[in-house]
């Protein structure tokens, strides 16, 4: 039976736990909802300011040249690089990761099309996250596809010969449950097929080698893990197979090959450059240089290998501190077991009550959230992520200790937390 000395042990112990300084945590917080939104660098609120006070109140137009505006998709680009295995120039922080599947699955359509034009099936997960979903199921819509949603254990027996492109998020919103990349991309490769990743819920969470899994197109998030703030711009990447192969729908002027030649046809850029669209959003870019610093920080303390080792022996103690503690109160476990199966959060399940379990552990200070089931296969969930860059093995036992408490109390059936809120 662990105790809660064990992890105060264990959190001095920790190589890491230095970081935890690089990231401004509310007193009195056990934040593990990193998942969905990443806790604010300590660096951030400074850079910004100099940002807006110095290069766009001071420099003005000026920094575009002066200050590297013009540049910074791909430097922000280059380091996320590090964390996915990726190559220098191979992505850009652009857009949105709704806005970046448009652009990859578009061009994944376009090479499925003169590659394969019988191919007609785009092959998805039905617990995939909706905006993905909805993004392919607009263009199938315009392209006369057919997207297919399969169950996690159908995925192989539907890459068939009708099949242009799979299209997967790594690491699972819903669960935690993680996908074999490499070989899953290599089986689809085997039948023909495209494989395209959101990597939304692994850049900064779980090594992830682009590059070795010999994946097609890949997209992510910049506010989740990699800590870039609310609504921080995403990446985007392009095996550089296909990277020159076709134009990206949305051929905007920054993804032209001379921007300032002003010309009025449009000649895309070569390599990544082209997945870039509109005037980027500086401010919001130095935002996420800051979070993506804090990830790369890790780098001298043994890099995503040490904060993967860290984040499954948080996420297993977790576990084992709810079996042993809150026995009893109907709790189960979605998120899988096993460790190559598994990304860097745990989601239980109750059949009553989890909103409200939820929102009664906020009140506490135990920042997680909760996702609603469908009624059927899928429950609700109360979902917790744990960042190991400010997580540590105290604040496990403490937020198991506070859930103990809720459920013991029956705090969860309060009125005040059974009030639905917009954001859930």
């Amino acid at each position: 039976m662990t105790i809660q000395q064990d992890c105060l042990a264990l959190d001095v112990q920790d190589p890491l736990r230095q970081l935890h300084d690089l990231f401004n945590i509310p007193a009195g917080t056990i934040y593990l909802d990193g998942n969905s939104l990443g806790v604010m660098p300590a660096a951030a609120p400074a850079r910004v300011a100099d940002v807006v006070t110095r290069e766009w109140g001071t420099d003005l137009i000026q920094s575009w040249n002066k200050n590297g505006w013009f540049a910074m998709p791909q430097k922000v680009g280059d380091k996320i690089a590090r964390l996915i295995g990726a190559g220098p120039g191979e992505v850009v922080a652009t857009d949105s990761t709704s806005v970046n599947l448009f652009k990859v699955l578009s061009a994944a359509m376009n090479i499925a099309a003169a590659d394969a034009p019988q191919r007609k099936r785009i092959v998805s997960e039905r617990s995939n996250f909706p905006t993905d979903l909805y993004i392919a199921e607009a263009l199938c819509r315009q392209h006369g596809m057919e997207l297919a949603l399969v169950e996690p254990e159908e995925i192989a027996a539907s890459l068939s010969a009708e099949v242009a492109i799979l299209m997967l998020t790594h690491v699972n919103y819903r669960t935690g449950a993680m996908h074999d990349m490499a070989a899953v991309t290599a089986a689809a490769h085997a039948e023909g097929i495209l494989a395209v990743w959101d990597l939304a819920h692994s850049a900064g969470a779980v090594p992830v080698d682009l590059k070795q899994a010999r994946a097609d197109f890949a997209v992510g998030c910049g506010y989740k893990y990699l800590n870039g703030g609310p609504g921080a711009p995403a990446f985007v990447w392009v095996n550089p197979l296909h990277a020159n192969r076709f134009w990206q729908p949305l051929a905007g002027w920054w993804g032209h090959a001379t921007p300032f030649e002003f010309t009025p046809d449009y000649k895309p850029a070569l390599g990544i450059t082209r997945y870039q669209c509109g005037t980027q959003p500086m401010i919001s870019l130095a935002a996420l240089e800051c979070g993506v610093d804090t990830v790369l920080a890790a780098e001298a303390l043994g890099g995503m290998a040490a904060l993967r080792a860290k984040s499954l022996a948080l996420t297993d103690l977790f576990i084992a501190l709810v079996e042993e503690r809150c026995a009893g109160h109907g709790l189960g476990l979605a998120t899988p077991r096993g460790h190559s199966q598994r990304g860097s959060q745990v989601c239980l399940t109750r059949d009553e009550g989890a909103y409200a379990i939820v929102q009664a552990l906020i009140a506490r200070g135990v920042i997680g959230d909760y996702r609603a089931g469908d009624g059927g296969r899928h429950k609700d969930i109360l979902r917790f992520g744990f960042t190991p860059l400010y997580i540590g093995f105290a604040d496990v036992w403490n937020a198991v200790e506070q859930l103990k408490q809720v459920l013991e109390t029956a705090e969860w059936k309060r009125p005040e937390f059974n009030r639905k809120h917009a954001v859930t």
